[in-house]
């Protein structure tokens, strides 16, 4: 035995992982713990490869969380748009009578306007017909609503007035995208034609009728901006000869995720008489595949993080090994194993925290460009990334909910705390007399 070496018998034992019950780290560090995580934080001159593995962990992590972020905040964004661009013309629910016409629709409308968490109930026609112009002719769907429904576009019109389309006008307002195939404008007389007309000795004659354009619209969708023709409620039962009945009744709620519990009692009196569709059972295949690929999404960036989780796991290995003689020193200066446990932990929870805040900044400068960044990639590659033809909607939406971001930065900081355990407990349980035997 060398001089001055301890016997084998005086040698302190490893504590096993178990010494550590529940991996309990207690969050406060004593000066000197603090001292020597800060130093570990950012690793000395030889050791540039160290500091370049833990900048990575930084980066990776921190490009993993703005990911989560920008992909969850987009999806969130286009649900939400979709299901308010898509009410704010159809409601959250649509009363539909069996034939096609609802004779006694202001008897249901009491009836609706009667019912618990019933915000608004008002008629409506709908009916696909034919608009023409100049020889141009376009398939349509003409939308007969009362005054009080034309005003609420009133924050949509591009060009016009939408109080010029009020009954009693003659006016219609048309989608921007059904007007730029037409190729009118406002003051302009389109034609409508309804295929259906009255019954003569010599057959059924074609009804057209000619409207002056109002105002010019833009919902935001792209389907209802191609196709939507906007008039009064009057002159649509004029139209479509169908006097005083009408073809739906829009319902509009207080909780557009339980629009089938409130109206059940309604659909329940209606039975054998009309239906009642709400806003997810007419765009159901819609927001079903949103919600599969909102889900499918989280789950495959989410291994981005966990390989983040890896480089700063690996980056700690190496940095108990290249320090494994100053962990020996320490120990033999009186250093116990939990103070060793928590600087490497707190090292490795350090670079996660760091690489989730950088994270969340980078995502939120992405949302913020998110309109510029597409034009970039746009202009760069030549093809146009958000086509409003497939994607519905005319720009790139974007809604951040607090409590998502709140479970992306929980994942991260979890999976980087999990990543410290195993390379800290090595360093923890350095048995100094083997290591500085041969210094």
């Amino acid at each position: 035995m060398r001089a001055g070496l301890p016997s084998a018998r005086a040698r302190p034992r490893c504590i096993p992982h178990r010494s550590f019950p529940g991996l309990i780290v207690p969050l406060m560090l004593s000066p000197f713990e603090w001292m020597i995580a800060k130093r570990y934080l950012w690793p000395g001159r030889g050791e540039a490869f160290i500091a370049l593995v833990a900048g990575i962990s930084v980066g990776v992590v921190a490009l993993s969380v703005a990911l989560l972020v920008v992909v969850m905040s987009v999806m969130n964004g286009f649900r939400a748009e979709l299901l308010e661009k898509i009410t704010s013309l159809n409601g959250h629910a649509v009363v539909q009578a069996y034939g096609g016409r609802i004779e006694d629709w202001q008897r249901i409308i009491a009836r609706l306007e009667r019912t618990p968490g019933v915000r608004e109930a008002s008629p409506l026609i709908e009916q696909p017909l034919l608009a023409s112009y100049g020889g141009r002719v376009e398939a349509v769907f003409v939308r007969g609503h009362t005054d009080a429904d034309i005003r609420a576009l009133s924050d949509k019109v591009l060009i016009g007035d939408i109080a010029n389309v009020l009954d009693g006008s003659g006016r219609v307002a048309l989608g921007s995208r059904l007007a730029q195939n037409l190729g009118v404008r406002v003051g302009d007389i389109i034609t409508i034609i309804n295929p259906q007309g009255r019954t003569t000795p010599f057959g059924t004659s074609i009804r057209q009728v000619g409207y002056e354009v109002g105002a010019i619209f833009e919902v935001g969708i792209y389907t209802f901006d191609e196709k939507f023709v906007v008039m009064p409620l009057k002159d649509a039962q004029t139209l479509l000869l169908m006097g005083d009945a009408v073809a739906q009744i829009e319902v509009t709620v207080d909780d557009p995720d339980r629009v089938g519990t409130i109206l059940a009692p309604v659909a329940e009196s209606l039975s054998g008489k009309a239906v009642i569709a709400d806003w997810k059972t007419m765009n159901a295949a819609l927001f079903e595949a949103l919600q599969v690929e909102r889900v499918a999404m989280f789950f495959a960036l989410s291994f981005m993080v966990l390989v983040a989780a890896f480089n700063i796991l690996s980056s700690l290995v190496m940095l108990v090994r290249a320090k494994t003689r100053d962990i020996a020193i320490m120990r033999t200066m009186g250093a116990t194993r939990r103070s060793l446990l928590k600087i490497f932990v707190t090292t490795g929870t350090t670079v996660g925290a760091i690489g989730t805040a950088a994270g969340l900044v980078l995502g939120a400068i992405v949302l913020f460009f998110r309109e510029q960044i597409v034009a970039a990639i746009a202009f760069a590659t030549g093809q146009q990334i958000w086509d409003p033809e497939v994607r519905f909607l005319s720009t790139l939406p974007s809604r951040t909910d607090p409590w998502e971001v709140a479970g992306i930065i929980a994942l991260a900081l979890t999976l980087s705390f999990l990543a410290t355990l195993y390379p800290a407990l090595k360093a923890a349980n350095t048995d100094p007399v083997q290591v500085l035997r041969y210094e």
